[in-house]
């Protein structure tokens, strides 16, 4: 079995993937170095995503009230999830508003429609 630093990011998405073949890619995440296979598609989003956590745990680490990597990769995969989650509600929500008011329009429309229609007759 593999430690974290040689997880394979393909093998977790392998399915969406299969006819890409991974390539190794390396990323810093607070001053240590993995080695992450990785689809060619994939690879700049796989770089963002390493850069956007090493400066989530970096905050944490710079606050200095949590110690140890372990704990500090954590927090900030908390903290990320988080702000994933609150993000997807509000899309959601938005999303239900717009649907809602696509729907009023089309009532509004189809009104107008009848009416013009009676009068022309």
């Amino acid at each position: 079995m593999r430690g974290p630093a040689t997880q394979s990011y393909a093998e977790l998405f392998r399915r969406e993937n299969m006819s890409e073949q991974s390539t190794a890619i390396q990323v810093t995440i607070l001053d240590k170095e993995y080695q992450v296979n990785c689809p060619p598609s994939d690879q700049e989003a796989l770089i963002k995503s390493a850069r956007y956590l090493d400066e989530s745990m970096r905050k944490i680490k710079g606050r200095g009230n949590i110690h140890g990597a372990e704990k500090i990769a954590i927090m900030a995969a908390l903290n990320i999830t988080h702000d994933m989650l609150r993000k997807n509600r509000l899309i959601n929500e938005t999303r239900q508003t717009t649907s809602e008011q696509v729907q009023s329009l089309e009532e509004k429309i189809d009104l107008a429609l009848a009416s013009s229609r009676q009068l022309e007759f």
